[in-house]
């Protein structure tokens, strides 16, 4: 099924927008935190595999199914795109087929064989003066019309693809043949489950897997001299045109990326362009920079002279089937679009209440925030994903919290420069406004002692109590240190008042003790007169007075 083709790792997602951005056609939602491919409207370029950094994609593997056939006995025929040789470490396909026979295939082949088929096909549309003909190689472009463009139709080639008339070749010359297409392209494998002609598909990744898994390395021999075939440029920017003799009367034109692609039909349905072929491919490069290749990074250049060099002028032998024919027809799609009042709707919920609070910086994966309003309104974005709104309401929040709290509140840098102050903290240190000490050290204020501590060893204070001369003040201070962002806050808590009235309290005690200790003294003179004259000892009536007194001054 569609949806498989390309799968989600929803542990490794994390929320980048990265895909959404890349996407050409914006087929991908986001919901739950996670972002989800949208089969429907999918062309299955690649490059949200290719761009993802966190590994978050993954293709449908089909090894497994190669290998039940190849265990079943059948006798497994590889047809090989054309960029093989620029993908895997092998001369010619000679090699590779003595590689593929070490995994239980039966033989492998040229996709470049169809390819050429395909070539002799286009030079006959021309012929019959078709006006503009789009080529029909590329799979993705030819969902990409189907889906996007269905009023151009008529222009793209209803010819089987190279691989489509390489396998229906392969399976007439010998019926029992399971054919499996092997290349960089991802958008082959959705191809390949609806073609007749073609059992499986593979891409270079997974028959390197295969390969490693069974300890097989790449077959190394002699490179066989022989006159190189024209159609084997297919995978390069203009291979298509190179494969071909052109008629008198037309124009020729290469286009690839699917951004380029589009701009050129949308000038194609002008129609103003009359005889002209166009030749397209999704991927930047060609198929030389299909996904699978594409991922690894391996430079285009190199790709490029290698293909060229593996090239000729010469065709392959033989004629190909007759039927070439590709059904194609629109694919339906059909996105709802809201109408203006949803779309003021969402925007204003973004906060984007004037075009000039319109950013339009694309951080959510849309170019404009009207095409985020619209993906809100479908039900493929969230307004969360809006980083500039998020970040708005972050500090909007995080300044009614500050500004309102009763606490004294300094923002600093790990230089101790004061970056933010709240209104309570104004009103402490007696500042006029916040320009009076903003981007200023904070010594200009404050003892910077504990500031400095803090930064240094990394351990915050918390609820200090100490005096500020300066300022006559009493605080009881918090202080942290975010070591990730350099951030130093001062949180002070003005606790003079209770200090004052502890003081006053402690002086109303001390001078309580003094007056009891006269008392005691006046009494224990009196008493021991008295006792003196009775002839009985003190020391009792001495201790009990002494242990009053001391619990006086504890208290």
């Amino acid at each position: 099924m569609r949806e498989h083709i390309i799968r989600l790792r929803q542990n490794n997602c994390k929320d980048c927008y990265k895909c959404i951005r890349n996407c050409p056609v914006k087929a991908i939602s986001f919901a739950n935190n996670r972002a989800e491919i949208i089969p429907d409207e999918c062309i299955l370029c690649g490059r949200c595999f290719v761009v993802c950094p966190q590994n978050a994609k993954e293709i449908r593997p089909d090894v497994e199914k190669v290998k039940e056939a190849v265990r079943a006995g059948k006798r497994v025929v590889a047809s090989v795109a054309p960029s093989f040789i620029a993908a895997l470490d092998v001369k010619d396909i000679g090699d590779l087929e003595k590689t593929l026979k070490n995994l239980g295939f039966a033989q492998a082949q040229e996709t470049a064989v169809g390819a050429q088929y395909v070539s002799r096909v286009y030079e006959k549309m021309m012929q019959s003066g078709q006006k503009a003909i789009i080529s029909s190689c590329c799979p993705s472009i030819n969902q990409l019309i189907e889906k996007y463009y269905p009023d151009l139709i008529e222009h793209l080639a209803h010819v089987l693809t190279p691989m489509q008339a390489h396998c229906k070749d392969i399976k007439e010359k010998d019926p029992a043949a399971y054919t499996v297409f092997i290349g960089p392209c991802i958008a082959k494998k959705q191809e390949a489950d609806e073609a007749p002609a073609v059992d499986a598909c593979l891409t270079f990744d997974e028959l390197t897997a295969w390969m490693n898994d069974q300890g097989v390395a790449f077959y190394q021999g002699e490179e066989q001299e022989e006159e190189g075939k024209r159609s084997r440029f297919y995978p390069t920017p203009g291979g298509i045109l190179k494969s071909m003799d052109r008629p008198q009367g037309y124009r020729w034109v290469a286009i690839d990326g699917v951004e380029n692609c589009m701009a050129a039909l949308e000038e194609l349905r002008t129609g103003r362009l009359g005889k002209v072929f166009v030749e397209m491919s999704a991927c930047e490069g060609s198929c030389i920079s299909g996904p699978i290749i594409r991922e690894h990074r391996q430079k285009r250049l190199s790709g490029v002279i290698k293909v060229t060099e593996y090239g000729g002028t010469q065709d392959f032998p033989g004629q190909g089937p007759k039927d070439l024919f590709m059904p194609v027809k629109p694919a339906g799609l059909h996105r709802v679009q809201p109408g203006g009042e949803a779309i003021q709707a969402v925007l204003k919920k973004m906060g984007k209440t004037s075009p000039e609070k319109e950013l339009n910086c694309g951080c959510c994966g849309y170019p404009t925030c009207r095409d985020k309003a619209i993906a809100v309104c479908q039900g493929k974005a969230e307004i969360e994903m809006c980083l500039p709104f998020l970040k708005e309401k972050a500090e909007s929040f995080s300044d009614k919290i500050i500004a309102n709290t009763p606490n004294a509140v300094l923002v600093m840098d790990e230089d101790l420069v004061v970056q933010q102050i709240n209104s309570a903290a104004l009103r402490l240190f007696k500042l006029r406004s916040p320009d009076d000490i903003l981007h200023a050290p904070v010594v200009r204020m404050l003892d910077p002692s504990d500031y400095l501590a803090v930064v240094t060893s990394g351990r915050n204070v918390v609820n200090k109590r100490h005096y500020i001369a300066e300022y006559k003040l009493f605080v009881e201070e918090t202080i942290l240190f975010d070591k990730q962002y350099k951030i130093l806050i001062s949180i002070m808590r003005d606790v003079t008042d209770q200090e004052n009235a502890l003081a006053q309290e402690q002086e109303l005690r001390r001078q309580t003790i003094e007056v009891t200790d006269k008392v005691i003294d006046k009494q224990m003179r009196v008493v021991q007169e008295i006792a003196s004259l009775l002839g009985e000892t003190t020391a009792e009536t001495k201790v009990a007075l002494t242990k009053l007194k001391d619990a006086m001054k504890n208290e």
